[in-house]
Formats: structure tokens, sequence, C-alpha cells
């Protein structure tokens, strides 16, 4: 992977840095796979604001991605590298040899003809899924599943993966993207490899258009309005608006956001880094 960069030919080339495409193999989707995407702009059924900053953007469809990879034993063939613009990955068309055609996020090193297997007796090679009972200590892995069978939740954008460090009885220990180290059951599955497109990191959009491109409208400042509108608004010329926070009054900064008694806190033995 790599990114292009732009002569300063105008203000909106001048930082603008965007990934390229050599990869895609594909310009169409499968269309057997694919849905029109309805946006809603920020609106609720009575069509009132409820989100802000929402709205306009590209047409998009939806691709539907095969994250159960619950397919064993069917060895499938790469049909294809495409670009997916609900997500920063790439994706890859899979041709399954009992004719099933799926989308799967694609690793690096994952290329067209090249085959992927899941299922517990498969070998850990780029792209396969088996679960992490299988995988050897040390392997780096994405699309991790962290209810057996609920499908990959963790370890999907583009350039992320996780290391399986070690194993404890029926749960193996995953050392995450964010730093945070947890234990996951054993009997979950997770594909090998790290997530492709690790460039997407580097880019710079380089112009306001491009966010408006994405269904983005201008975000404005909280420091920059009225009380009645932010706790952090008003004020005599600029002022600095206080400590840190949403409109909702909630800390910005420092202020831990996870419930004290959540259930699943017995099973991080390390928390991410700050």
């Amino acid at each position: 992977m790599a990114v292009r960069k732009f002569k300063p030919t105008t203000p909106g080339q001048r930082h603008k840095v965007i990934g390229v495409f050599d990869n895609i193999t594909a310009r169409t989707p499968e269309k057997s796979l694919t849905v029109g995407k309805r946006v809603t702009g920020g609106r609720n059924n009575e069509g009132h604001r409820t989100m802000r900053y929402l709205g306009g953007g590209h047409k998009r469809k939806f691709r539907f991605i095969d994250f159960k990879r619950n397919k064993d034993g069917v060895p499938a063939r790469v049909k294809s590298i495409e670009y997916d613009p609900n997500r920063s990955a790439r994706i890859a068309l899979l041709y399954y040899a009992d004719g099933y055609k799926a989308y799967i996020i694609a690793p690096n090193g994952l290329q067209v003809g090249s085959t992927v297997e899941s299922g517990e007796n498969v070998a850990p090679e780029v792209g396969n899924a088996l679960p992490l009972s299988n995988i050897p200590v040390g392997t780096l892995i994405h699309n991790i599943e962290l209810r057996p069978g609920q499908g990959a939740a963790i370890a999907r954008s583009a350039g992320t993966f996780a290391q399986l460090t070690s194993r404890e009885g029926t749960y193996a220990i995953i050392k995450l993207p964010s730093g945070e180290t947890r234990k996951i059951l054993a009997a979950c599955k997770a594909t090998v490899g790290v997530v492709g497109n690790s460039d997407h990191a580097l880019e710079q959009s380089g112009k306001a258009g491009r966010s408006r491109w994405l269904g983005r409208r201008p975000h404005n400042r909280g420091v920059v309005m009225n009380p009645v509108d932010h706790p952090m608004g008003g004020g005599e010329g600029r002022q600095s608006g206080g400590h840190p926070r949403s409109r909702t009054g909630l800390y910005a900064k420092g202020l831990k956001t996870r419930a004290p008694k959540k259930l699943s806190s017995k099973y991080i033995i390390e928390r991410r880094k700050k």
C-alpha cells in the first residue's frame, strides 16, 4: 500500500494525501451481496433533527460482510479485492467451492486467486478463520469474536491487529490494538493476519468538501456558542470556556465513563494505555 501526495496547485490540493487503488480489481460490487443504504441526515421519524453535524454525502450501497465465517471445511477462492465506502478497510469477494459467495475484510497479503478456509483444522495462514484454541501463540490476528458464533467485533478497521499472547484453560489472552490485554473464550473464532489498507491513517482530506462527501456537516465549537447553547459558551471577548465538557455537561477530559460494575471487567487483565 502507498499514498498519493499532490502538488499545491490549489488550496485543496496543498495538504491532500489520499490512498491509492492499485490493488482494487473490481469497480462494481457483487449485486447479490449489496443493498441500498438509506441515510437519515440526523433526523428522526418526525423529521426533527436529533443528531447535529450530519447530512448530505455521496450515495452508497451497503455490502454484507461475513463476520461469522461459519462455512467450515469449504475452501473459497478470492475473486476480487474491492473498495467499500462504509469502512476504512478493503474487502475481498470469496467464491466458495459449493457456489456460495461472501465478502470478508481483506487482510494484508491476500491476493486474487488465493484460497482461504475456515474451521477447526485449517492451517493458521493469512485469511483463514479458526478458533483461538487452534491458533499458535504469538500470531497476529484480526476479526475476533467476543462470544462464540456471534461474529467478529474486534480489530476490523484498516491496519489494525491483535496478538494472541497466551492461553489459560478455556480462555485465550489477547493484546488488543488499544493496548488492553483481556481474556476471550478460546472457542471464539479469529482470522489470521493484519487488516489491509494500513496507510489509511496517513490520509488527509485537504479540504472541507471531502468531509461533505462523507456526510459530515460543519462542526462548530462550544466555546463560540452562547451560554444557552453550550456549557462552554458565553463570556466577553474570547474566553477559554472553562473546563472542557460536552453539550450535556459531561467532562471531556479525565472523566472515566466506564461503568464501575460492568460484567466484562473481570476479563480485562490490563487496561488500555491512557
